[in-house]
This record gives structure tokens, C-alpha cells and sequence, in this order.
């Protein structure tokens, strides 16, 4: 099986898209026979070269972060540029990767709606939706934090390779949260009233030397 790539994120090759499609890539590999091309949006003057791969290839994965409860400006480009291909004979059958920084995967459920909607649109085949939250921060995590999340994107990833579809048992775990429960809602409280989960973002804010502009509103009236 030959699998056609695209990264959708707008950090390219130092995104979280890109981890979690390394642990997928890595499962899907795993059948000897499997192989694939990974293409990122980020660069946009390859445009027509992308949407010709588009057109030839076998199977494509797209995948994003979610970009203000929509996708990335790039990714955007890069679908609206397919609409030559509406209604054309054997294009390829595609899944989805969609991650997010919100712990909540019903976030991401908007954007899910729409890339699926969007393969009905070319008339390709869907073969699955992956939907994860919590992923910001990824990057900077210990080995511990990120060992489950990997070993399901791997595992997502080995089940396609082996079977061309996204297994679904598979999807409902890479999901994880859906919403936070009762309990978990008192607890995100009780650690903002503590400013506890603020610890994170604010030691960014400082290693980018923002910390003092935090509150800064550049679009305000004088």
C-alpha cells in the first residue's frame, strides 16, 4: 500500500502533527510492503505539485491541528485548490488526523464534520477520522506523559497499514476525553483559582520574553 501524507500544520517540521504522525507512520510501516510520502503545507508554493500527488495517489492522510475551532489557513488553501477534482472518477480514498491543545476532543468534532463532508464532496472513499486533545505541549512532556498516546497513534497507525481502515475501537481510545467529567470540571476550577494551570503557558511566555506583554490588547483604542 502506497500512502500519500500531508501535513496541514503551519509549524511544519517542529509541529505536534509531526510527532504523532511518526508514531503512526512508525505502526504503519510495520507491514513490509507499506510505504508512503509525506508532504507538508507549509510550503505553499507547491501547491499544484501537491494537488497533482493528491490526484495519483493510492490512499491519502491529512493531517492538522485545529486552528480557532477551524484548521489552519494553509489547510484551507490546500482543500479548496481540490475542487478540480469534484466529481472526478477514482479518486483516492482518505482519512483524517485532526489534533488539538483542548483536552476536550468535542472541540475538534466541527472540524471532523467538515473533512468528512469534504470527501463526500471529491467522492473519495473515507476510510476514518482520528479526533485527539491535550497534544500542546507534547513536545516538552517526559517519557511517561507521552508513552500511551504514542502507542495509540502506533497502534491506529499498524491497524491501517495491515487493513487500509482505521480500526474503530482503535479511534474510540486515540480519542481519549470527550468531555471532562462532573469531577474533572472541579478540578480545572479549583486549578485556575490556584492559577496552577497557568504554570505551563506562562514559563512559554517567559522563554519568549512575553511574559510582561501577556495582558497586552495591540488591537485596543487609545
Amino acid at each position: 500500500m502506497k500512502l500519500t501524507v500531508f501535513n496541514g500544520s503551519p509549524r511544519g517540521t517542529n509541529s505536534n502533527t509531526k510527532i504523532l504522525l511518526e508514531q503512526f507512520l512508525k505502526g504503519f510501516s510495520e507491514t513490509a510492503e507499506n510505504e508512503y510520502e509525506l508532504n507538508y503545507l507549509i510550503h505553499v508554493d507547491k501547491q499544484e505539485e501537491f494537488v497533482e500527488k493528491f490526484s495519483s495517489a493510492e490512499m491519502v492522510l491529512l493531517a492538522c491541528p485545529l486552528y480557532t475551532d477551524a484548521m489552519p489557513a494553509i489547510v484551507k488553501t490546500f482543500v479548496e485548490s481540490l475542487s478540480a477534482l469534484k466529481g472526478r472518477k477514482d479518486n483516492p480514498p482518505i482519512g483524517f488526523i485532526i489534533q488539538s491543545g483542548f483536552p476536550e476532543a468535542i472541540h475538534s468534532r466541527p472540524l471532523e464534520r467538515y473533512m468528512v463532508k469534504l470527501a463526500k464532496r471529491l467522492g473519495c472513499p473515507l476510510y476514518g477520522t482520528a479526533v485527539r486533545g491535550g497534544i500542546e505541549g507534547i513536545q516538552s512532556m517526559p517519557t511517561y506523559m507521552t508513552k500511551k498516546v504514542f502507542n495509540l497513534f502506533y497502534t491506529l497507525g499498524k491497524d491501517f497499514g495491515a487493513t487500509g481502515r482505521f480500526n474503530h475501537e482503535t479511534v474510540k481510545k486515540v480519542t481519549g476525553r470527550e468531555r471532562f467529567s462532573s469531577a474533572a470540571k472541579i478540578t480545572v476550577k479549583i486549578m485556575s483559582v490556584l492559577k496552577l494551570s497557568d504554570i505551563f503557558w506562562n514559563s512559554l511566555l517567559k522563554k519568549n520574553n512575553a511574559y510582561d506583554l501577556r495582558y497586552g490588547r495591540p488591537y485596543a483604542e487609545d
